[in-house]
């Protein structure tokens, strides 16, 4: 087993400060291209796997049947802010398949957007479902179980959707899973290696629309998050800030833990990292500097100096230090 590999610095005054060490892997047309850290950790992807999470909803012709548009199919791989626009997605969503909010699974959390938490408190009204980052994916699953004619509890691991999801995540990252947990929005949550999850999304870099049905649901799916940056995430957030600024060409999708993948269809690569510690910061710095090593991220855009080499401030605007890439990584 080999150590967590120093990924992510953060300097102050002169000093390093705080260092943040991860796991990622390359993965290219014939393998495995580069890795630091361990191929073989074994992680839970989170949130970054929804898109593999998503793939019955196309695979069984549930999409097709109900009409869904690809800024539905995003919405179904999305960590979303909770935004005036995520909500109506995801109400109108239920409604067409004769649902409402209380169907979904997920749990009420406040919303991360501030003018809709905001309007909440000034209401004096309590967040819902359709607040839960993860309604989109509930609106997919449940659009499943509906076409299925399958029962209700669509996040029960012995649930015919969570069998389907379990076989497809093993089918696409190659390996059999190491287990489950059960994820913040209730849904099973199955464990793979850092490589297996690389390994998924170059699968899903790799899939056209003259493929296999997998391929057109891998390529549909993909190409839905990178046209709508907007509903994967939200406003100020890395994966929408991100792919927009990539010219919405690459696909990305955080996960909770600081987990990260990316899809790159031009260069049929997939790329999954995990930082050890957990850390949003160091995740967001590293999949940045991986995008700019794969020559598909400019380096001076605001959106990676943001996350990367760019002067970091506090709230008086005076410069604090700098998040850089730590030697060794990126050799």
């Amino acid at each position: 087993m080999t150590a967590a590999h120093p990924m992510v610095e953060l300097w102050r005054g002169g000093l390093l400060e705080s260092t943040h060490a991860g796991h990622a892997v390359i993965w290219g047309p014939d393998g495995i291209e580069d890795s630091w850290g361990d191929p073989d950790k074994v992680i839970f992807p989170r949130s970054s796997c929804k898109m593999i999470q998503a793939l019955p909803l196309v695979e069984t012709g549930a999409a097709d049947a109900l009409g869904l548009t690809p800024a539905h199919l995003a919405f179904a791989c999305a960590s979303h802010q909770g935004e005036a626009r995520h909500l109506k997605l995801a109400a109108d969503w239920l409604a067409a398949i004769g649902l409402a909010e209380p169907a979904l699974r997920c749990g009420a959390h406040e919303p991360y957007d501030r003018d809709e938490r905001n309007r909440l408190i000034k209401s004096d009204e309590s967040p819902c479902q359709l607040h839960n980052n993860c309604s989109g994916k509930h609106c997919g699953f449940l659009t499943v179980t509906r076409h299925l004619g399958a029962g209700p509890e669509y996040v029960e691991i012995d649930h015919p959707l969570q069998r389907m999801i379990r076989e497809t995540t093993e089918e696409v990252t190659g390996e059999t899973v190491a287990g489950y947990g059960i994820d913040g929005c209730s849904a099973p949550n199955f464990a793979v290696t850092v490589a297996g999850l690389a390994r998924a999304m170059q699968a899903f870099a790799a899939a056209r629309e003259d493929g296999d049905g997998r391929a057109r649901a891998m390529q549909r799916l993909a190409r839905a998050m990178a046209i709508h940056p907007e509903l994967v995430a939200g406003e100020g957030r890395a994966c929408t800030e991100l792919m927009r600024a990539m010219g919405h060409a690459v696909a990305l999708k955080t996960g909770a833990e600081a987990v990260f993948v990316a899809i790159l269809p031009e260069q049929r690569r997939g790329i999954a990292l995990k930082i050890v510690d957990g850390g949003t910061r160091g995740s967001e710095a590293a999949i940045t500097a991986l995008l700019i090593r794969a020559g598909v991220l400019d380096p001076a855009h605001p959106a990676a100096l943001k996350r990367l080499g760019g002067v970091q401030r506090n709230w008086r605007g005076l410069e604090t230090g700098t998040v850089r890439v730590a030697p060794g990584f990126l050799r």
